[in-house]
């Protein structure tokens, strides 16, 4: 049914659009741009990513089967609606043009919540000021998050719109007239990002700026760890604080010790069941964490969140095995690999295809680098933008670009 192209196009769009509005508005655009999809009869595409990441969902299955308590873990399995955003979002953004607009669209919503979020900022500068309480302690606990629940998710969300930010400015096909307004942009949201104060997003933003500087000019990636240097000594207070913090936590203000406890824990469970885990969301169940902590950790435990192991590698080999790690590891090492041959299949210069594949290349090394320090890949607000991305950066990489199914 032709007619039913156009709807599945947009309802896409908006899907993509609101997720940084609010998880359950993408959530019902995501069901309805998928049935209009199976109406429409557009071909059904995955992306080859969609190969290792669905053996990862079989042994998540599979992990849950020999669970010692399935119905525990079945968030786990309503989750996997996700990962459709694979299939409509790569069957239904067929051309270039269509990414680079879903791509705009990411970089305006985008900029209005980490301005959001900087409101909220000065919000709580005030709040503290007036309760003559130290920023750090009093912002610390409670930090901005735009429109979503929790500022990790904020962050997240900001890290790959900056990034999406960075790669068309450096990358991006040629236009003066809009690069004046995705400057602004690219500095409000990295001010955003950089007042969110989540310190794992930070070193991630850092990994994957790196890599996007060292493709634009090298003497530029050269003098970002001078930067670095620079505003760690004579930034604002607070954010010489924070990046002390890595190093030295202050008290229980900082979450340091609690994620090498359940980085050891992990361990521990992953030592104990190497192929199919403690089972889906097991990690979380305080009887199991009890039975497997080392013993040389004393109690009370140190304050932080106990409920995952603040690390993708740990949490997916301790839950569900050390093959699912694998097969997340695979899926970002073939995404890399395509995008990185197609990169160097391109004629120099900019262009959209450039623009696409390095912003999700810095998105994949975003996801990877910071899921050393959070479980960023379980977040419903980031997963299916990191999803999507990889739809792009396919699409870029396709050597056949199949027209739109409706002009854009």
């Amino acid at each position: 049914m032709t007619r039913l192209r156009a709807p599945a196009l947009w309802l896409t769009l908006a899907a993509a659009g609101t997720i940084m509005l609010g998880v359950a508005w993408w959530e019902i655009l995501l069901a309805l741009a998928l049935g209009f999809l199976l109406l429409s009869g557009l071909p059904l595409r995955w992306p080859r990513i969609a190969a290792p990441l669905g053996l990862f969902l079989v042994w998540t299955l599979l992990s849950l089967a020999f669970s010692p308590d399935p119905a525990f873990g079945m968030a786990q399995v309503r989750k996997m609606y996700v990962f459709l955003t694979l299939l409509v979002v790569y069957s239904v953004v067929t051309d270039l043009r269509t990414a680079r607009w879903l791509a705009y669209i990411w970089m305006g919503i985008g900029t209005f919540t980490a301005a959001r979020g900087l409101a909220q900022f000065l919000r709580d500068m005030a709040a503290a000021a007036a309760a003559h309480q130290s920023f750090y302690d009093f912002y610390t606990p409670n930090r901005i998050r735009g429109f979503m629940s929790h500022w990790m998710t904020f962050s997240g969300q900001e890290l790959f719109v900056l990034l999406i930010l960075t790669a068309f400015v450096f990358f991006g096909p040629r236009d003066k007239g809009r690069l004046w307004i995705w400057l602004p942009c690219t500095a409000i949201t990295g001010v955003a990002l950089i007042a969110s104060n989540t310190r794992g997003v930070w070193i991630a933003a850092v990994a994957a700026g790196l890599y996007l500087l060292w493709e634009w000019r090298r003497w530029a990636a050269a003098a970002m760890p001078v930067l670095i240097a620079l505003v760690a000594l004579f930034g604002p207070a607070p954010i010489r604080a924070r990046i002390d913090s890595l190093i030295h936590p202050h008290g229980t203000t900082d979450s340091n010790e609690h994620r090498i406890i359940v980085w050891r824990t992990g361990w521990e469970m992953i030592k104990a069941h190497p192929l199919l885990g403690v089972g889906p969301d097991m990690v979380r169940k305080k009887s199991i964490q009890d039975e497997y902590r080392p013993k040389d950790i004393p109690l009370p435990l140190p304050d932080g969140f106990y409920e995952h192991a603040h690390n993708i590698y740990i949490q997916y080999a301790a839950e569900r095995g050390i093959p699912a790690t694998l097969f997340i590891v695979a899926a970002m090492g073939l995404a890399l690999y395509d995008f990185r041959r197609a990169l160097k299949a391109l004629p120099p210069g900019r262009s959209t295809e450039r623009f696409l594949l390095q912003a999700a290349i810095a998105v994949i090394i975003g996801t990877a680098v910071g899921g050393i320090t959070e479980y960023n890949l379980n977040n419903s607000g980031v997963l299916p933008m990191f999803l999507t991305t990889m739809c792009l950066g396919y699409t870029a990489a396709s050597p056949q670009k199949p027209r739109s199914p409706v002009p854009v």
